[in-house]
């Protein structure tokens, strides 16, 4: 062997040789499983006019078989309720309440009302630079908003339409339509950039100068992470979607969820927002017809509640079969409901009275310290668990929206 040292005889090279094989196998067994090592996502579920709390929290505390809603649920051990949980600030909020869920701004309903940048969006700058799309965000129908908005305090739109939502994330890419929509941006880019510098310039005040560097920074980012896909095939799955319109509403839901299982299951993104707002006149869900909102503002009338109950049992009915179907998905050394915290809630406490204490509250999978029914000592601030959840996904924050600390609840 040429330049050999003297010492390297023939034997030694051929022990070499014979063992870097098995040394390159345990090498690259390690790397796949460091590959392979399961990442973290999460979900927020924002059920818009609540839950009927006399049927959905348990009535015997640390018990969920005494709930109404929730003693029929699968991995129960990997579930827990909160009572006690409210934002500070909703007293006269009302609908606008909405707009806080994932923010805890203070005041929606107030005509000044600018919000905050909410929960999922700060996870998504942390977890959604290493997947297709850095986050989705589904909702029940066209309404403009959801649950998610940007560090402006602007609604990010929610996508509704199953099919589109399904094409985005496992149709044939257009490439020469994504690359003129690249091309489109890039120029928009440049010309914001362009009036960033005019504005400079002639000694724009600051507050202007930060949107325009905002916007920039956004246009960037997104910029950047589709032309990184842009030549990476996507994830090859079976359409699961259900196309039954007797329950048009039903439907939509388990489509919904369906979705963002699958979006999980093929690591398309790792951070997900599912705003179920409410809709004018009348749904079907098995056993009743009726309008939801309504129904909602039952004022305690029986029958009211009866085919409220109707509506949300067929919710948590598709909410239960995703926590199922994610529980029954193996990853890594647990299931893909164990990589994937879930977080189901509500602006309402009460929506027939409009108040918004006592928030219901669902965390299930993530790995996390479940104790399936924790009842708080007092009136807490819901973004206390919200500030958590940050640590827990290795966001290093001090503060979100209202809280006051990390209790570690979980």
């Amino acid at each position: 062997m040429k330049n050999a040292p003297s010492d390297f005889n023939r034997r030694d090279f051929l022990k070499l040789g014979a063992a870097l094989p098995a040394a390159l196998n345990s090498l690259k067994l390690k790397t796949e499983n460091i590959q392979k090592d399961p990442p973290k996502r999460i979900i927020f579920i924002c059920n818009s006019l609540g839950f009927y709390a006399p049927h959905f929290f348990p009535k015997k505390r640390e018990d969920m078989l005494t709930s109404d809603y929730l003693k029929g649920m699968n991995a129960l051990e990997k579930m827990t309720v909160f009572e006690n949980f409210f934002h500070p600030g909703m007293t006269t909020a009302n609908h606008d309440s909405e707009k806080s869920f994932l923010t805890g701004m203070p005041n929606p309903e107030a005509s000044n009302f600018v919000n905050g940048i909410s929960l999922d969006q700060v996870i998504a700058r942390h977890m959604g630079t290493k997947t297709r799309f850095p986050y989705l965000n589904f909702s029940i129908y066209d309404r403009g908003w959801g649950c998610s908005w940007n560090e402006r305090g602007s609604a990010i739109p929610p996508m509704h339409d199953e099919e589109h939502i399904f094409n985005l994330l496992f149709g044939k890419e257009d490439l020469q339509a994504k690359m003129q929509e690249l091309k489109t941006n890039q120029h928009i880019l440049d010309c914001l950039q362009r009036d960033l510098q005019h504005l400079q310039s002639r000694g724009e005040e600051q507050p202007k100068l930060n949107s325009y560097r905002t916007v920039i920074r956004e246009l960037e980012g997104q910029l950047e992470n589709e032309t990184f896909w842009l030549d990476t095939e996507k994830p090859k799955v079976k359409k699961s979607l259900s196309s039954d319109l007797k329950f048009a509403f039903s439907t939509k839901v388990h489509n919904l969820f369906e979705l963002a299982k699958l979006a999980f299951r093929t690591d398309s993104t790792r951070v997900i927002t599912f705003s179920m707002d409410w809709i004018y006149g009348a749904i079907k869900v098995p056993g009743t017809v009726g309008g939801w909102h309504t129904l909602s503002h039952h004022g305690g009338k029986p029958d009211a509640i009866s085919k409220l109950s109707h509506v949300e049992v067929d919710i948590l009915k598709h909410f239960n079969r995703f926590i199922s179907e994610m529980d029954q998905i193996k990853e890594g050394n647990g299931t893909l409901l164990d990589n994937t915290t879930v977080v189901m809630g509500s602006n309402f406490g009460d929506s027939s009275n409009h108040t918004c204490d006592n928030l219901p509250t669902l965390v299930a999978g993530g790995g996390l310290r479940h104790q399936t029914h924790l009842v708080l000592d007092q009136p807490t601030p819901l973004c206390n668990l919200y500030l958590e959840l940050l640590h827990h996904h290795n966001v290093d924050v001090d503060q979100f929206g209202t809280s006051d600390r990390d209790m570690r609840l979980l």
